[in-house]
């Protein structure tokens, strides 16, 4: 049996009159969809420690908090098959934290040099995320549930 890759996904939340999530784009690649900041963790490295980084590394927002861990998700990759454990977290952004902005990764990971277009969605969603990455939104708040997502 595989071993699975284990990854961490972020919900960063800035709480306003309409709290928001934060997500994005692939500039260039519509087919990736709209997602959460997600990657792979590193040897030795602590979850936490990680979702901060995939946050940072993926958006530029270095300013975020982490609240508290959501569930720990056993999925395939969704082209690859491979095996794969997430860790979802609930983070808190700044109240601050600009609408919109476009951020280039830097660094030798799989997304280095690409741009991903970052914003704040108001919630609930109007849309699903790619990968049904937003299954979990309602164990931070129940109203949070998108449609197709679940509250599980």
């Amino acid at each position: 049996m595989t071993r699975p890759r284990i990854r961490v996904a972020a919900y960063v939340i800035r709480q306003r009159a309409v709290p928001a999530l934060l997500v994005f784009d692939h500039v260039g690649m519509v087919e990736a969809g709209t997602q959460v900041p997600a990657g792979g963790v590193a040897p030795g490295e602590e979850l936490a420690q990680a979702v901060l980084r995939e946050v940072a590394e993926e958006t530029g927002l270095l300013t975020a908090t982490v609240i508290r861990q959501l569930a720990v998700e056993d999925k395939p990759h969704p082209d690859t098959g491979q095996p794969r454990r997430t860790t979802f977290f609930f983070l808190q952004a700044p109240v601050d934290a600009p609408d919109a902005w476009e951020h280039r990764v830097g660094g030798e990971g799989d997304d280095a040099g690409m741009t991903f277009a970052c914003r704040f969605r108001p919630l609930p969603l109007e849309q699903p995320l790619a990968d049904a990455q937003d299954t979990w939104l309602g164990r931070i708040d129940p109203l949070w549930t998108t449609a197709t997502g679940g509250n599980r």
